[in-house]
This record gives structure tokens, sequence and C-alpha cells, in this order.
């Protein structure tokens, strides 16, 4: 009798998914997709974890723009780089079904999505990002 089954491994905040088949004595195991409830939950726990969450890529443009808007003000921000996670890109589908857009980056403050770059930027020059981030429950400022 062959079982198939999968998991979910969680290890920090990455999950994997491992689907292992087993017939008799011998167990075979390989690295899948995640569900996008997984993708979904692992969203949702970074962006409650984090005031600043950042899902980028590292040859992406525009997010080395949203990093540096955060940099200039002092603000810790957790990165996500899409492009070196196992299971990035059915992150960003996911993304985009939380947020209505696929581009990157998107970024949350205090677990709402405020767009991408130029929306970051436009906060920023309007003087409304820093009140955002001042409302976040975490401390989120460099206190040097």
């Amino acid at each position: 009798m062959l079982l198939r089954f999968s998991v979910v491994y969680k290890s920090g905040n990455v999950y994997s998914l491992i689907q292992r088949s087993r017939m008799g004595n011998s167990t075979s195991t390989t690295s899948g997709r995640v569900s996008d409830q997984a993708c979904s939950q692992f969203i949702q726990e970074t962006v409650s974890h984090n005031c600043i969450v950042i899902f980028s890529k590292t040859t992406c443009p525009y997010c080395k723009m949203a990093k540096n808007v955060f940099n200039q003000i002092g603000a810790t921000y957790r990165v996500i780089e899409l492009d070196e996670h196992n299971n990035g890109q059915q992150i960003q589908d996911v993304l985009e079904q939380i947020s209505g857009a696929r581009t990157v980056p998107r970024v949350f403050i205090n677990g709402q999505c405020i767009g991408g770059s130029s929306d970051t930027r436009q906060l920023h020059e309007q003087g409304k990002l820093l009140p955002l981030i001042e409302k976040c429950n975490l401390c989120c400022l460099n206190n040097t």
C-alpha cells in the first residue's frame, strides 16, 4: 500500500513543503510548492511581527529606492527577498491577491500594505511616512 502525505515545516520564518511517499518500510521525500494558505500565513506572520516589511527582489532598482527611503529616516525594517526565497514566486502570487498588485516592492507598515516604491517615496515627501511608522506597535526607529 502506497501512502502519500504532505507536511509544511516552519524553520524561523521559512515555510517548506515536504511531500512524503511511504511504501512498506521505506519513505521518500521531495520538496514542492507550499499551499497558498501557507504562503498567506507566512506573509501575515511576517507583517504582524515587524513594523515595516519590504517584499523585494535583490536586482530591482525600485526595491532599492524603497529601502533607501527607510534608511534615510533611520527606520529598521524586515526584507523578504523573493528571488532568494524558496517559495518567492508563490509568495509574490499571494501578495498580488492581498495587495492587488504583483509588482515589487510591496511595502507593509504596521500590518497594512502602503504600496510600492513610488507610494513610499510620496508618503515620505508629504511627511506622512514617519507618522505611520510612529504608530507601529514595535519600536522601529534607531535610537542612536
